[in-house]
C-alpha cells in the first residue's frame, strides 16, 4: 500500500513555537490530530517526530499487536465494524445459502472453540496417515500432484496468473518454494538475532510432531533433518532483492522443454494431474527445479515425507485445537514479530471471514458502512492527480519526447477502482456448514483452486479485485495498469469528507499518487500502457532514472532501524520511489485545484501548505516491536514509518519552504543529492 505528498510555503526563520496550533471547534472535523504532535521538537529536525511525538509517548502497542499505528488503528475499528456484521448473521437464522446464511455459519464455526477442541488435529491425520504411504520420490511427486491443497505444495508451487507478455491470457506459471524461514539468509546468518529464529523454528517443528504422536526425541531429529533440507534447498533460490526483477523472473518455456531439463519431475505427468495441461509454462527461478530435479532422487525419502508433513501440520495448526494453534503462536506470533499475547479469537475470525469470503462479507460492510460520497470524492481527487502527473510528465527535463509520449500513454490507460467491484463472486457449489469450521476452509480452499484452475483458456477478467472491500490498503497492478483503492481504507486517518482539502490531499492523495507512482517505478516501469512486460524507455531515459533512482537507494541504506541494522535501499526503491512521487503528485493537485491550496489562511494556526506536510506525517505514524521490525527490514519492501516520512520530505523543496529548513538542519539535504524524478 502507499501514500504521500506535501509541499507548502513557509516562513524561513521561525521557530518552533511559531508552529504551535489550537484545537479545532468543529466536532465534525477530524482531520489533523495536532495532540499527537511534540512541538518541543523541531519540524526542521525530525519531521516525524515533530508530526507525532506525543502521540508515540503516549502510545502503547496493545499486547497482541506486533505494532500500532494508523493503519493498525483503522484495522482494529474495521475488524470491530466487520465483527458486528458476522455476530447479527450469525444470529439471523438466514435463508440457506444466503450471504447472511453463509458468512455467519462460517464465522459461527470458527467460533465453535468447543468443537474445535474435541477434534483436535483429526481435521488432518487422513492426510497425514497417506503421506506415510508414500514409497519414493515418485510417489511423493505424484501426491504432490494430487493432493495441491493437501502438503502438494510443498515442493510444487505451480499455479494459474495472467501471462506479463500478454497479459490478456492466463498461463500456467512455476515459482521457487520449499523453505520456512522468512528469508534465504535466515539460513546462513550467524548473527545472535538469526540464530534464535532458527532455534525458535526448530523447536516449532518439532512441538507439531509431538502434538501428532511423534516421541520428543525422534520429533527433534526431524526438525534437524528438515532444517538441514531447507538450508540446501534455500542455496537455489533467489533472495527477495534479485526477485524484484520482473524480467529476470519472466522465463517462458515449452513445457516439452523445460520438461527435458527435469526428466526427474515428470512435469508433463503432474501438470495433467493438476489439471493445468499447457503447451507452454512460466518458470520464475528455474534454477529451484533444476535443483529439485537432482535432489528428490537423492534424498532420503523420510526426510522428504517429514518435511511435507511438517507443511500440512504448520499450514493447519492456526485453525486446529489449542496446542497447535499455541505453538504457531509461539514462533509466528511471538519469536518473528514480538507479539506478547495472542489476539482475540473474535478478531482472527473477523479476518478469516474476510480472507475466505471477501465478495460476501463485502457486500454487508459496504451497504453498512461505505458512502456513495466517499466515491464521489475519490472520483475527483484520481481525476485531479491523473491530470497533474500528465503535467509533471510533459515538463520532464530529463526525459525524451519519445519516452513521454509512451508515460503518457501509460498514464492515461490507468483503470482506477475505488470502494469496491463492480462483479461479486458468489463461491457458486460452496456449502457453508455450522458444525464445521475445517471443512468448511477445505472447501473454500478447493472452490478457489477451481476457480483458478478454470480460468486457462479465458481472457483475463479485468474485473477482479486484488483486495477485498474492508482491506485497510491499496495497490497497483501493473499486468493490468489498475490503481485501487478498497472502502476499508477509505475514512479518517486517510480520508475525511468533512476535512479541508489540505488534509485529504496529504493523507489519501499521497496514498492516490503513491499507486499511480507504483506504475512507474523500477518494477512498473518496465510494463506498458496495456500492462505488457515490455521496454518502452529509450536507453538514454532509462539510464537517467536509475541515476535518480540510485540517490534514494543510497540515502535509505544510510538510515539505521536497530543496532547496526539498516533500512535495504535495494528491497524497498518501489515503495520509496511511490512514497516520494506521491508526495510531489499531490502537493501538486492540492495547489492546482483547491481554493485552499492557492490560499494561506491558516486553520488551527497552521497554513494550509503545513497542514497538508502534517497530514502525510500523521498517515505514517507507527510504533513496531523490534522483533517485527528486524523482520520486516529483512523481508518488507516498505520502509519503517519514520523513513517513510523524512525520507520523502527531505527531497522536497516545498516542504523547505513551509517549515523554513535550511542548510545545517537534519532535514536538510543538499541540492545535488536530493532525488527529483516524477
Amino acid at each position: 500500500m502507499k501514500k504521500y505528498n506535501a509541499l507548502v510555503l513557509g516562513l524561513v526563520a521561525l521557530s518552533t513555537a511559531a508552529f504551535v496550533g489550537k484545537p479545532s471547534d468543529d466536532p465534525k472535523r477530524k482531520g489533523l490530530d495536532l495532540s499527537g504532535m511534540d512541538l518541543s521538537v523541531s519540524p526542521r529536525e525530525d519531521f516525524f517526530l515533530y508530526a507525532n511525538g506525543a502521540w508515540l509517548k503516549n502510545t502503547e502497542i496493545p499486547a497482541s499487536e506486533t505494532g500500532w499505528g494508523s493503519f493498525n488503528i483503522l484495522r482494529d475499528e474495521n475488524n470491530r465494524h466487520i465483527h458486528e456484521i458476522l455476530e447479527v448473521a450469525a444470529k439471523s437464522k438466514a435463508k440457506k445459502g444466503s450471504i447472511e446464511q453463509r458468512v455467519g455459519d462460517f464465522y459461527a464455526s470458527g467460533m465453535d472453540t468447543v468443537a474445535i477442541e474435541k477434534r483436535g488435529y483429526e481435521p488432518i491425520k487422513p492426510i497425514l496417515a497417506e503421506i506415510d504411504r508414500i514409497k519414493d520420490y515418485k510417489s511423493l511427486l505424484a501426491y504432490s500432484a494430487a493432493h495441491p491443497l493437501e502438503g502438494g505444495g510443498t515442493f510444487l508451487g505451480i499455479g494459474v496468473g495472467a501471462d506479463a507478455k500478454n497479459p490478456d491470457a492466463y498461463i500456467v506459471s512455476m515459482r521457487q518454494t520449499g523453505t520456512g524461514l522468512p528469508e534465504k539468509d535466515y539460513y546462513t546468518k550467524d548473527d545472535a538475532a538469526t540464530q534464535k529464529v532458527r532455534e525458535a523454528y526448530k523447536k516449532y517443528i518439532s512441538t507439531l510432531f509431538t502434538l501428532t504422536g511423534t516421541e520428543a526425541a525422534q520429533a527433534q531429529k526431524l526438525a534437524e533433518a528438515i532444517l538441514a533440507l531447507e538450508t540446501k534447498i534455500a542455496t537455489s533460490h533467489l533472495g527477495r532483492i534479485e526477485m524484484r526483477n520482473p524480467i529476470a523472473q519472466y522465463n517462458k518455456f515449452a513445457t516439452k522443454d523445460f520438461a527435458a531439463k527435469v526428466p526427474n519431475l515428470d512435469l508433463s505427468a503432474l501438470l495433467t494431474t493438476l489439471r493445468m495441461k499447457t503447451d507452454t509454462i512460466i518458470v520464475g527461478q528455474p534454477k529451484y527445479y533444476e535443483y529439485l530435479n537432482t535432489m528428490l532422487p537423492n534424498e532420503n525419502i523420510e526426510t522428504l515425507k517429514a518435511k511435507m508433513k511438517f507443511s500440512v501440520i504448520s499450514g493447519a495448526s492456526a485453525n486446529l485445537s489449542s496446542p497447535f494453534v499455541n505453538a504457531n503462536f509461539e514462533y509466528v506470533g511471538k519469536t518473528l514479530n514480538g507479539q506478547k499475547v495472542q489476539q482475540d479469537r473474535w478478531k482472527r475470525l473477523s479476518s478469516q471471514t474476510d480472507g475466505m469470503l471477501g465478495d460476501l462479507l463485502g457486500q454487508l460492510y459496504v451497504a453498512k458502512y461505505f458512502k456513495p460520497e466517499s466515491k464521489k470524492r475519490m472520483d475527483e481527487l484520481v481525476a485531479n492527480l491523473q491530470k497533474v502527473f500528465e503535467t509533471r510528465i510533459k515538463g520532464l527535463e530529463w526525459m525524451t519526447e519519445e519516452t513521454k509520449q509512451e508515460a503518457l500513454k501509460k498514464l492515461h490507460s490507468f483503470t482506477p477502482k475505488i470502494g469496491y467491484p463492480t462483479k461479486w463472486k458468489n463461491y457458486d457449489g460452496v456449502v457453508v456448514k455450522r458444525d464445521d469450521y475445517f471443512g468448511n476452509l477445505k472447501a473454500l480452499s478447493k472452490w478457489r483452486y477451481d476457480e483458478m484452475i478454470n480460468r486457462l483458456g479465458k481472457p483475463v477478467d479485468k474485473t477482479e479485485w486484488g483486495m477485498t472491500p474492508p482491506t485497510v490498503n491499496a495497490y497497483y497492478s501493473p499486468v493490468r495498469n489498475e490503481i485501487a483503492f478498497p472502502a476499508g481504507i477509505l475514512q479518517w486517518p486517510f480520508f475525511d469528507p468533512n476535512a479541508d482539502d489540505a488534509f485529504n490531499y496529504g493523507a489519501i492523495g499521497a496514498v492516490i499518487g503513491h499507486e499511480m507512482t507504483h506504475g512507474f517505478d523500477d518494477q512498473g516501469r518496465q510494463y506498458n500502457y496495456m500492462g505488457m512486460l515490455k521496454n518502452w524507455w529509450k536507453k538514454e531515459d532509462a539510464d537517467q532514472f536509475k541515476q535518480r533512482a540510485q540517490l534514494v537507494i543510497d540515502q535509505f541504506d544510510g538510515y539505521t532501524v536497530l543496532d547496526n541494522l539498516h533500512v535495504k535501499g535495494q528491497l524497498t526503491l518501489g515503495e520509496n520511489l511511490a512514497d516520494l512521487g506521491g508526495l510531489s503528485v499531490s502537493y501538486a493537485a492540492f495547489k492546482t485545484y483547491t481554493k485552499q491550496g492557492k490560499s494561506n489562511e491558516k486553520i488551527d494556526g497552521f497554513t494550509p501548505d503545513q497542514r497538508f506536510f502534517l497530514a502525510f506525517a500523521q498517515i505514517w505514524r507507527t510504533k513496531t516491536r523490534d522483533e517485527a521490525l528486524r523482520l520486516r527490514v529483512n523481508t518488507d519492501p516498505h520502509s519503517p514509518g519514520e523513513f517513510r516520512t523524512n525520507g520523502p520530505l527531505s527531497n522536497f523543496e516545498p516542504f523547505y519552504e513551509a517549515f523554513g529548513v535550511k542548510p545545517g538542519d537534519k532535514m536538510y539535504r543538499p541540492d545535488d543529492i536530493r532525488a527529483k524524478i516524477w
